[in-house]
């Protein structure tokens, strides 16, 4: 079983979105017994909590399920669990090597640095654009969908 954690800052928008997408790729490609996917934040702020209205809003639209996203936030435990850490920005990459103890393992990537954009996935929290959010995304867990299957 392949297991891929998705990291932002909060977990309520960027690295839920990406979990549900991938999840959504991953059923259509009938490869849940391979893959499994979740998500977490590097703050504690939004603990227990769904998944910001603007994500699940964005989804809704695309149809793709929601189910059980709920806030988390990453530990270091985290990195023994996981054979993909995928942070949303340069931000979270440092954040997520603090919290993991671990800095410079391949495990631990950045979604974009998958595809030719190789930048930052913006926070909709901030910018209100979840409509590029959920492009970049989607486009990042489609490439790193296909790294997986090739690798397994």
């Amino acid at each position: 079983m392949v297991k891929v954690l998705f990291v932002c800052l909060g977990n309520i928008c960027r690295s839920p979105m990406a979990e549900a997408i991938m999840r959504d790729l991953i059923e259509k490609e009938d490869l849940s017994k391979n893959i499994s996917v979740d998500s977490a934040g590097t703050g504690s702020w939004h603990i227990g909590e769904p998944p910001h209205k603007g994500t699940l809003k964005k989804l809704e639209e695309y149809d793709v399920n929601t189910k059980g996203l709920i806030a988390r936030q990453l530990s270091s435990k985290d990195f023994d669990e996981y054979d993909y850490i995928v942070g949303m920005d340069e931000s979270n990459i440092r954040n997520i090597s603090k919290i993991t103890g671990q800095s410079n393992d391949p495990k631990i990537i950045r979604l974009l640095d998958l595809t030719d954009a190789k930048k930052d996935v913006p926070d909709p929290y901030y910018t209100g654009d979840f409509q590029e959010t959920y492009d970049l995304i989607s486009e990042g867990c489609q490439v790193l969908l296909e790294r997986i299957k090739v690798n397994m």
